[in-house]
């Protein structure tokens, strides 16, 4: 068991519920941005396609936030699940591995409150070579890098059979989550809260979809 699930167990929250709050605060965004500043459980319900029922109990974890007969306050329904999934502050990032993931993630520019401020990789044909707005690191200088930078984010972008260790040795200088994209589920790194993302998940639902429509 990861210390992230033990954590919101201790707290009796899902981490279902935990991965529904992005999609509420980008939503809620898109109201504010319509300049719409005021809705109902029901009214989000019906554009989010959740249940007015789940969405309450969902935020209901969190504190009482609507009002009987008035509905939810967007503008401060949204800073509040800004708060919960802590983007009340700002985030510094590296990627580990530039290959094409690594390059796709230095090249995006939408990762609000995310700053990455290096990458690194081991293939000498693509050290000193520019991603984005940063130029790849010789990852036999990351530990040194780590020392002199304090990092909260780690994206692992490597091949499966170095996940684990890189994991390791960015635990070691207090990076506190590892953003993992490699083929390895990473389960336990002390001190490390962990997040696998498998890209070929999202095909092979979309696949299960097509096949029983």
């Amino acid at each position: 068991m990861s210390e992230e699930t033990e954590n919101l167990e201790a707290r009796k929250i899902s981490l279902a519920v935990i991965r529904r709050l992005p999609r509420y605060y980008r939503f809620l965004n898109d109201l504010i941005n319509k300049g719409v500043y005021r809705a109902s459980s029901k009214e989000l319900s019906e554009r989010l396609n959740v249940t007015a029922s789940q969405i309450r109990q969902d935020l209901n974890n969190f504190g009482c936030f609507g009002q009987q007969g008035y509905g939810y306050n967007v503008v401060s329904l949204r800073d509040e699940i800004k708060k919960i999934l802590g983007l009340d502050r700002r985030y510094r990032v590296i990627i580990i591995g530039a290959g094409n993931i690594g390059k796709a993630l230095a090249n995006y520019g939408g990762f609000d409150y995310f700053d990455i401020i290096a990458a690194f990789d081991s293939n000498e044909n693509v050290i000193g070579t520019r991603s984005g707005a940063l130029i790849i690191k010789n990852a036999n200088t990351l530990e040194e890098f780590l020392e002199r930078n304090e990092i909260d984010i780690c994206a692992l972008a490597v091949p499966k059979s170095e996940a684990l260790s890189l994991a390791k040795t960015v635990s070691k200088h207090n990076v506190k989550g590892i953003w993992n994209f490699s083929a390895e589920d990473l389960e336990s790194v002390e001190g490390v809260q962990i997040e696998n993302v498998h890209l070929t998940d999202s095909l092979m639902t979309l696949s299960y979809k097509i096949k029983y429509n």
